[in-house]
């Protein structure tokens, strides 16, 4: 056994290797497959769709937000691998008293590099880890800001309508992208806003999130209504909100969108 910190300042017991992992988050899953770890997961959440083959195979211990604690049990994992936003408290206090949890706290780029370097380090995958990353900032000096900044409005749920604020991930994303979060002023994380709040806050883009809730082409219509200066676009909620091997494809896809916005 060896002693480990985890991101939020937590020293943990673990075994060096650990064998027997459970992900419950799912850009984290998705991590531990680009690692090369394998059959070494365990188990996984039902929100964990990537990959497809784990997703369709490995045994599942309920969501995100409500674990399965018998399932966990059943599994002996000697590693659950979380995260202070997505999962909760109540949850991670429970399962601590039994399994060793290493947990998450990602808020921006650096941390999510940080995160990937420690995982690496947890697993045994330094060196998967370390290219991964290299990879990563690579893709990112490549991406180009929009010029001049745009305001953007960044909804995750309709009803109701919920935005991501500042200190997220999806907000360093955002800036990244040369845009400005309208909402970056309030002191909530995901605040809650109003049709006229939206309307007042007159962002020069709207972008609705895939995830968590589904938004899709219908409801263009009611926020352009909403706001009719304002382009509305559907985007890819997992390009701006995962936080694992899935940023080497982000900013491309974010050069993409950027470049079918006026200048």
């Amino acid at each position: 056994m060896r002693s480990v910190t985890d991101q939020m300042h937590r020293t943990i017991q673990v075994p060096a290797p650990p064998q027997r992992i459970i992900s419950l988050v799912p850009s984290q899953t998705e991590l531990l497959h680009d690692l090369g770890l394998g059959d070494r997961v365990v188990g996984i959440t039902k929100f964990c769709i990537h990959p497809d083959a784990w997703f369709r195979s490995k045994p599942r211990v309920g969501g995100t937000k409500k674990v399965d604690m018998d399932m966990v049990r059943a599994l002996r994992p000697d590693l659950i691998i979380g995260n202070k936003e997505e999962n909760a408290q109540a949850d991670i206090e429970a399962l601590e008293t039994e399994f060793p949890v290493w947990m998450s706290d990602v808020r921006d780029l650096e941390s999510a590099l940080d995160m990937i370097r420690r995982v690496g380090t947890l697993t045994g995958s330094d060196s998967k880890a370390a290219g991964l990353i290299a990879g990563i900032e690579q893709a990112f000096s490549s991406l180009r800001s929009h010029s001049p900044p745009l305001s953007a409005a960044y909804l995750i749920w309709h009803a109701p309508m919920m935005v991501a604020g500042a200190d997220t991930f999806v907000n360093d994303m955002l800036g990244r992208c040369g845009l400005t979060n309208a909402f970056a002023h309030r002191p909530e994380r995901y605040p809650e806003v109003s049709p006229a709040e939206l309307a007042v806050a007159d962002p020069d883009v709207i972008l609705l999130s895939s995830e968590p809730f589904p938004f899709a082409e219908r409801h263009i219509l009611h926020y352009n209504a909403l706001c009719p200066g304002a382009p509305v676009h559907l985007v890819d909620g997992e390009l701006f909100s995962w936080y694992g091997g899935r940023l080497l494809k982000a900013p491309a896809y974010f050069s993409g969108l950027l470049a079918g916005w006026p200048a």
